[in-house]
């Protein structure tokens, strides 16, 4: 049995899954102090690297949006193996999220329920953070993951993400526009068609050519999936992200009382995996090779990812395996990327 998930089980899950979390967290800061020892034992092999949207990722396989919510782990957790790091969501306005308790671990499960509620400082506050992050020689692709603050109205939404998108497009390697958080009120009704495009296209403009992705939920008609894609591809972006985390509670172990208790959020993990894939299946139906498609939900190894990949994305994403495997499970997956042989067609 590997020694993390031991110690996770002994002592993590006693604690406050946010509270394990900055603890976590703390030390993922402090591995680019070990510097080349840490990078030697975990770098993705060479042939690993892919290139997507005009940029050369490390390895195919990063870190969603939700862990390093204010940009200040980005160097840690590129020198600990992931290719890319997808900081946020950021929000205009600094914001302190809903009331705690907001994470709960199905262990069973290997998932996570979330009503973090877009917790953050604020872009204006993360520039100068990922400005320092890009100078270092050793850095993962830099994403920024960008939402609606929870006081501007949802009429109001597309300045809102535009004054985001002015300040941290300068600096991201790519932004992702997130309209399908379950946590912040009316924002999935953003994924509406009419409402989705003048955001889209408000972005697109103020983003000035830095690669714009927009992340989707999983909980949408196959028709309503189509209709994104399309909107994507006739307003010039770069990709999509699928998916979000979803409200559906089907087939969990966890009892019904416990589902109950917990409540609302958004749930992630292993549970999510055969939704996000059959979405990022059905994306691949009708966008072009070329069109950038980041799948996550449900990966929790290497398998799970070349499945991904065979399945047409482009690059992939994990989140929730991460808190239950700890940070050598980024190793493994690159291990078991290069041991069956993968590597990028691009």
């Amino acid at each position: 049995m590997r020694l993390y998930p031991t110690i996770f089980r002994l002592v993590f899950t006693r604690m406050d899954p946010e509270r394990a979390h900055h603890l976590a967290f703390s030390v993922i800061q402090a591995a680019p102090l070990l510097g080349p020892v840490v990078r030697r034992f975990c770098a993705p092999d060479p042939s690993l690297r892919v290139r997507a949207l005009g940029i050369d990722f490390p390895s195919p396989f990063g870190l969603a949006a939700g862990f390093d919510k204010n940009a200040t782990g980005i160097l840690g957790l590129g020198a600990i193996g992931f290719g890319h790091v997808e900081v946020g969501t950021l929000t205009r306005h600094a914001q302190p999220g809903n009331p705690r308790p907001r994470m709960f671990r199905l262990i069973e499960d290997r998932a996570l329920v979330n009503r973090m509620g877009f917790n953050n400082g604020g872009s204006a506050a993360a520039v100068p953070r990922v400005e320092r992050a890009r100078l270092a020689r050793h850095r993962p692709v830099i994403g920024i993951n960008i939402g609606k603050s929870r006081v501007t109205e949802v009429d109001d939404a597309t300045q809102d993400y535009v004054w985001s998108a002015e300040r941290l497009a300068p600096i991201a390697d790519y932004l992702a526009v997130n309209v399908s958080s379950p946590n912040t009120p009316g924002l999935r009704g953003l994924q509406e068609l009419e409402t989705l495009e003048p955001l889209l296209a408000a972005v697109r403009d103020a983003a000035c050519g830095t690669p714009l992705l927009v992340k989707i939920a999983p909980d949408m008609e196959d028709a309503q999936i189509d209709g994104i894609v399309a909107l994507a591809m006739r307003l010039g972006l770069d990709g999509i992200i699928a998916t979000n985390t979803t409200v559906a509670r089907d087939g969990l172990r966890a009892s019904a009382s416990e589902i109950e208790r917990i409540g609302a959020g958004g749930l992630s993990g292993a549970p999510l995996a055969h939704r996000s894939l059959e979405v990022l299946r059905r994306i691949r139906e009708t966008a072009p090779a070329e069109f950038c498609v980041i799948a996550v939900g449900g990966v929790q190894t290497a398998e799970d990812v070349i499945e991904r990949l065979d399945a047409g994305a482009t690059l992939v994403q994990g989140y929730s395996a991460f808190i239950y495997e700890g940070p050598l499970w980024i190793r493994r997956i690159n291990r078991g990327l290069r041991r069956a042989g993968w590597r990028s067609a691009g």
